[in-house]
């Protein structure tokens, strides 16, 4: 199984729209992604706070999509690229980092 990540890192410069991006960008990306083949979940996390006490947080939202492979995720995803990726400006301006894992424990 692989887990594909996308972080969006806190910067006081940027916007994130934690509402649109909860209640229209994630809900238009579970329907399309989970129709495809391999697709196993999704979770989403709300960056509240950084290691040091009343420090910001390193990432104001997370999310990681869990399919069976990355060839399956590959083929669900190219196929609706255009419009979750043409999205985003509905939600931040914060450039998302992209990392894909061997999901090694899965509990």
């Amino acid at each position: 199984m692989i887990k594909i990540s996308i972080l969006y890192p806190s910067s006081q410069d940027s916007q994130f729209d934690m509402a649109y991006y909860l209640e229209i960008h994630m809900p238009m990306a579970i329907e399309r992604l989970s129709a495809g083949p391999g697709y196993r979940g999704v979770s989403v996390e709300k960056g509240l706070a950084g290691a040091a006490p009343d420090s910001e947080p390193d990432y104001v939202a997370m999310c990681h999509f869990l399919f069976d492979s990355v060839e399956d995720f590959m083929t669900t995803f190219s196929h609706h690229e255009a419009a979750l990726q043409g999205d985003m400006l509905n939600y931040t301006d914060i450039e998302p980092i992209i990392q894909i894992s061997e999901v090694a424990i899965y509990r």
